[in-house]
């Protein structure tokens, strides 16, 4: 298979376009965790229960578009083999609880894969709305409206003191985690990110990684997310969201600003450096080809780099992981296997983007 044909099946709409403030915000992601009134919650149903829920997920869900412009494919868990599960983790669309730890676990995927239900991990249900750029606000929409639908067909667990009851405590009342994912490059190279960090912890938000709690934060890619969700509404979770990102992205383009006037010729050096790693590289690991990408990025934003997408970052971080890997090659590979595969992928990549001018 071509590289080109193996992007057009492999990239999601939030790896592949350009949202509100995307040279900073790479993507803002909605999750509503909901659990059915008549069952058990996942950490104690019985293998029956499990796969009663995935048949009425499947025969009301699964079975009927939710509007004229987005349907949704079921899929098990149970289905699906170790590479396939891996690569829906690593596009963000299924959480590594339930490809690895959820037997009886489902996944409802829209068309467009903004939209994923995942069935059976921690909790019953888990609607997650993943879109471009800084689009909180709109995947919260969107996130609702998905809920509305599913609670036509069946009961939520609720309870009216303390709202949607969920098997982890941190998730009781509206069952929501709102999060961005952010490129900054910036507030890393001038230090000020070991600053910045407990501060937003103080304000009662999170930072992670790439893949969420236990991550590293490669190619200067941070996740920032809500802890509470009991006492607020989702609206004033995602607003407080959104004015601590909104100060952030401030911040970053300073920490750009301050860089550029001094020191542009050293900063355009490591740019070109890391291109010319990423173009000519024979074998590559992942951290090198995170931070070789991060400031590839930052390059295209900085007008150093011209010709080449803004969304090359997005696509490249994801499709450079071991599962992509492996899924693009036909078959496991072992580390240096890997390796090798991925120098030669970005260098595939690279090359389309100069043929495509």
């Amino acid at each position: 298979m071509s590289l080109e044909r193996f992007l057009k099946n492999a990239v999601s709409s939030w790896m592949s376009e350009e949202g509100p403030d995307s040279d900073i915000v790479l993507s803002s992601r909605i999750r509503l965790a909901r659990n059915l009134k008549e069952y058990k919650f996942p950490i104690i149903f019985s293998r029956d229960e499990a796969v009663e829920i995935i048949n009425w997920a499947r025969n009301g869900l699964g079975s009927e578009s939710f509007s004229d412009t987005c349907s949704f494919e079921l899929l098990t868990m149970n289905d699906l083999k170790p590479i396939e599960k891996r690569v829906l983790v690593e596009k963000h669309l299924v959480s590594p609880n339930l490809a690895e730890n959820a037997p009886y676990g489902a996944v409802l995927l829209s068309d467009n894969e903004e939209i994923s239900v995942m069935i059976n991990e921690e909790d019953h249900i888990r609607i997650q709305c993943l879109y471009p750029g800084l689009q909180l606000k709109e995947a919260l929409i969107m996130a609702g409206k998905i809920d509305d639908w599913i609670e036509e067909k069946g009961v939520y667990a609720f309870d009216e003191e303390r709202g949607y009851l969920t098997s982890c405590p941190t998730n009781v009342g509206t069952g929501l985690r709102a999060s961005v994912m952010m490129h900054l490059p910036g507030l890393v190279l001038t230090r000020q990110i070991n600053r910045i960090i407990p501060a937003i912890n103080q304000l009662g938000l999170v930072v992670r990684g790439i893949y969420g709690e236990g991550s590293e934060a490669l190619g200067n890619i941070f996740q920032i997310s809500n802890q509470i969700t009991l006492g607020k509404s989702e609206e004033d979770i995602v607003e407080d969201l959104l004015s601590v990102v909104e100060q952030i992205i401030d911040r970053e383009r300073s920490a750009r600003e301050a860089l550029v006037k001094t020191s542009d010729i050293q900063l355009e050096d490591r740019v070109f450096r890391s291109y010319g790693i990423l173009s000519n590289a024979r074998v590559i690991e992942t951290k090198e080809a995170a931070k070789c990408l991060s400031d590839l990025r930052l390059g295209i934003d900085l007008g150093y780099i011209k010709n080449i997408s803004k969304t090359i970052l997005n696509e490249l971080m994801i499709l450079t992981q071991p599962g992509f890997l492996q899924q693009y090659a036909g078959g496991p590979l072992n580390p240096d296997e890997r390796d090798i595969r991925r120098a030669a992928l970005i260098r595939e990549r690279l090359i389309l983007e100069e043929n495509r001018e």
